[in-house]
């Protein structure tokens, strides 16, 4: 499985995992699961796709937020590894937060921006289980926070 191969095809760059923001690991690994900690839309630059969705951020910038998000998730499965992708048998499941006004209701939507990328790099092993839910704000003003569960050989 050459993921960086595949998100070069999809003209994406795998990140180098992000230090924690608080007293937390980023990632934890029990038994042939590893807990992914919530991500955020960080670019490689250190700048974040940042703001409410309904209010000065739209759909798209929701998804790309979502998508990037699902970027630092896999920075965070390569450490994991120790960069052996052979390790990896599926996402089981993500939890998608996105900082919302109380009107906005496509989460759903903005939150496939990371279902997506996934499915493209990992196909049916992509697939997952989710939930996307909206919340009044997030770590640093970031548009989404996603979370993940991952199953290893």
């Amino acid at each position: 499985m050459d993921v960086e191969r595949k998100l070069e095809d999809l003209g994406l760059v795998l990140p180098g995992p992000k230090p924690p923001l608080g007293a937390y690991v980023p990632y934890l690994s029990h038994e042939r699961l590893i807990f992914i900690s919530g991500q955020g839309p960080v670019l490689a630059s250190g700048s974040a796709i940042c703001g409410r969705l309904g209010d000065d951020l739209d759909l798209d910038d929701g998804a790309r937020a979502a998508q990037l998000a699902a970027l630092n998730i896999l920075g965070q499965i390569k450490v994991a590894l120790d960069g052996d992708w052979q390790k990896m048998s599926r996402i089981i499941r993500l939890c998608g937060y996105v900082n919302s006004t109380p009107d906005f209701t496509h989460h759903p939507a903005v939150i496939n921006g990371a279902s997506e990328l996934f499915a493209d790099v990992f196909g049916e092993q992509g697939r997952h289980s989710r939930a996307a839910i909206g919340v009044a704000s997030l770590p640093m003003n970031w548009a989404v926070e996603i979370d993940a569960i991952v199953e290893i050989t």
